[in-house]
């Protein structure tokens, strides 16, 4: 174990330093969302009804927006590579086509959730959460505009190295957002008392923030001058916008049809209950903060796969890949401990002890399907970073919808394992993917024709 270490004690350096500020960068973003969670859960009326609105709307959002979010990431990589081969033209083409790409993809997905706002009668939850469910949608739509265009700017900085920028924007971003959360959820000072609208408002604010203080530092700072400022001309990024696209959306169906099935439990949960539908919400929380880590971890993962693929070196693909998913798995481990131990502890910020012993159970058994979790988010990163986008897709089709919707229903009402049930089939979905995806990464790079 000790030689295995030295053996890779490099990779594991330079994979933790790129992390680390992407981590925090993904985690800042994460936690606004949690900070939403808790701060409505703390509201003195209301608060189940409200938990329940925003676990429809956040998971309708993240469901179409996903595809938007892993388009534009998968051009950190490519920036990392035309990097690593000093093609400086490149990286600024990048840059414009990914920005270009935002906005595309902001009106489609926007579109989208529009006329799903008209229709949420269709997933056939509670009537009574309609109403709020539509109004905290229209805000999140809103919001993904310059949420876009800041994950269009924060893959080209993040590819060239520069991930610490995007962190501290970002963190700064969550303070300002709970101090807007306070304010407009419960009518601090002159804010009005806007319950979970405001929550949505002070998102929206904050998400602006980010987008205009990163393409303040990207371009008026002398730090990408090297990029920005060269005299050759880049000529027409059309085609580049084309590739992205192609690459992106069908990289990005894989985090469709991940978080379709995550929102499938949400939608079963409502079947059940309210209370399960709320706890559902507290419990996916603090497993989506482990997650968003270890999608920190990928990337960075994918960043230093596509440098050795530029490089041609075989082994330092293979090298880069397995540092990246044996620190996924390490940290997922460390995260499982905690979730374990202080279930309660993590469920009890919500004034109602039906929720909290429903989120309490949730959140066990969030300790073990993070494991897998793990595994497969670092595996489509590293996958990314080598530009193999078509199988993997198939593959968390079957995992996600051939496995564990089907079992999700199957045993948690055929079964009448109710929320358990349904948290079994995730978990069985995410142990399918780890297995195939990361399967897929050794098999691929090893016939590669470098």
């Amino acid at each position: 174990m000790k030689k295995l270490l030295l053996n890779y004690k490099t990779d594991i350096i330079a994979t933790y330093q790129l992390a680390l500020p992407i981590i925090a960068g993904q985690l800042g973003i994460m936690l606004m969302g949690f900070a939403d969670t808790v701060q409505v859960g703390r509201m003195d009326k209301g608060a189940v009804e409200a938990l329940a609105a925003s676990a429809d709307a956040n998971g309708m959002t993240v469901n179409i927006a996903i595809i938007g979010y892993i388009c534009l990431q998968i051009v950190a990589p490519m920036v990392s590579k035309a990097q690593a081969g000093n093609d400086f033209v490149e990286c600024k083409r990048l840059l414009k086509a990914n920005i270009t790409v935002s906005f595309l993809m902001s009106l489609v997905c926007s579109l989208i959730l529009l006329f799903v706002s008209f229709n949420l009668e269709i997933t056939k939850q509670p009537a009574e959460i309609r109403t709020l469910t539509k109004e905290y949608l229209w805000i999140i739509i809103i919001s993904t505009i310059p949420s876009f265009v800041f994950t269009s700017i924060k893959s080209f900085t993040d590819g060239l190295g520069f991930a610490n920028l995007s962190m501290k924007i970002t963190l700064s971003a969550l303070i300002l957002n709970v101090i807007l959360n306070h304010c407009f959820i419960h009518g601090i000072w002159f804010f009005p008392a806007w319950g979970l609208n405001g929550a949505g408002v002070a998102t929206l604010i904050a998400r602006t923030y980010m987008a205009l203080m990163l393409a303040y530092f990207t371009f008026k700072t002398d730090t990408f001058k090297v990029y920005l400022q060269i005299k050759e001309p880049i000529g027409n990024v059309n085609n580049l916008v084309k590739n992205i696209l192609k690459i992106g959306i069908t990289s990005g169906f894989q985090g469709f049809f991940e978080i379709a099935a995550f929102y499938g439990a949400v939608v079963m949960m409502g079947w059940i209950s309210i209370q399960h539908k709320a706890a559902h919400l507290v419990a996916i929380n603090y497993v989506a903060l482990t997650y968003m880590a270890a999608t920190g971890i990928a990337s960075a993962g994918g960043i230093r796969v596509g440098a050795s693929l530029g490089e041609k070196n075989r082994a330092n693909i293979l090298k880069a890949g397995t540092t990246a998913l044996g620190i996924g798995f390490v940290f997922m481990a460390i995260c499982t401990f905690f979730l374990l131990i202080f279930n309660v502890e993590f469920a009890s910020y919500v004034k109602d002890e039906q929720v909290i012993i429903l989120a309490a159970e949730l959140i066990i058994w969030g300790g073990f399907f993070q494991l897998f979790d793990g595994i497969q988010a670092v595996s489509l990163g590293i996958l990314r970073g080598i530009q193999d986008v078509n199988i993997p897709t198939l593959i968390t089709v079957f995992a996600y919808w051939g496995v564990g919707l089907p079992m999700s229903y199957v045993l948690g009402f055929h079964y009448e394992m109710k929320h358990i049930g349904i948290w079994i089939g995730l978990t069985l979905a995410l142990f399918a993917s780890a297995s195939l995806l990361s399967w897929r990464f050794y098999n691929k790079v090893k016939r590669m024709d470098l």
